[in-house]
């Protein structure tokens, strides 16, 4: 098995999983109704602890402790796409983000359960019953949203518009992509993206949003090679402001 292909997937997946997880915990104390200030907090939280999960088999593989990867690396050393690390902005952004957002990774983990790598299917396969979770509160929410008043099918059809070419990032390949797919490991991002459009499209044919035609945009990469946007490094400079007080401190 080709080790770096494998770190390099596991990288991705976490960076993505620790990036949105921060991201979302700012909706704590800001939801539009206590509903979803609960509900976003709780995603975030399991995030956070889906991202521990998978620094934790890149450390069985040699890398650092996972509190030394999340907290002591810069910008140009994370592997998340560009989505997740945007600021929270209004609800309908955020809305939109954890919709396609998770629809994609429901999709990941439900083919890494059948990973070749068994310590990557045995955590596929406990994570992505969280994740039918998230995925249903976000359906739930886009199809009261976007069948609701004219101003919120507005609002987000316009977070679609501006989202979409970010989202297109998640399925950005690297050079180990032919490797992960040789090995077993993963069935590569081609097949996952072709099952999130028919899969995010079915659910917003329940509503007055209309699907862009994703073949027009430009999908925006970079995440997956260190490329990021000037709103990452200032977030892990909060992230790790207590832990780099005292890196050796236990709590």
């Amino acid at each position: 098995m080709n080790t770096d292909a494998l770190k390099d997937l596991l990288y991705r997946l976490a960076d993505d999983q620790l990036i949105l997880g921060h991201r979302n915990s700012e909706w704590n104390g800001l939801g539009p109704i206590l509903e979803e200030d609960i509900a976003f907090s709780s995603m975030a939280q399991d995030k956070l602890g889906h991202s521990l999960q998978l620094y934790s088999l890149l450390h069985q593989l040699g890398e650092a402790e996972p509190d030394m990867v999340a907290f002591t690396r810069n910008a140009p050393q994370f592997h998340c796409a560009q989505l997740v690390e945007l600021p929270i902005g209004e609800y309908d952004f955020s809305l939109i983000r954890h919709f396609l957002y998770d629809h994609a990774e429901l999709l990941r983990f439900e083919a890494l359960a059948q990973s070749s790598y068994e310590p990557l299917a045995q955590v596929a396969r406990k994570l992505k019953g969280e994740l039918k979770y998230h995925t249903l509160h976000a359906n739930t929410w886009v199809k009261q949203l976007g069948s609701a008043t004219e101003e919120a099918i507005e609002r987000l059809q316009n977070s679609l518009n501006f989202t979409l070419p970010y989202a297109l990032g998640l399925f950005e390949k690297t050079a180990q992509e032919e490797a992960i797919i040789a090995d077993g490991i993963f069935v590569g991002e081609d097949a996952i993206k072709t099952r999130w459009e028919e899969n995010i499209t079915k659910v917003l044919n329940q509503t007055a949003l209309e699907m862009p035609d994703l073949a027009s945009l430009t999908p925006v990469y970079g995440g997956r090679t260190g490329q990021h946007t000037e709103y990452l490094q200032p977030l892990l400079d909060e992230m790790a402001e207590v832990f780099r007080l005292d890196p050796t401190a236990e709590w």
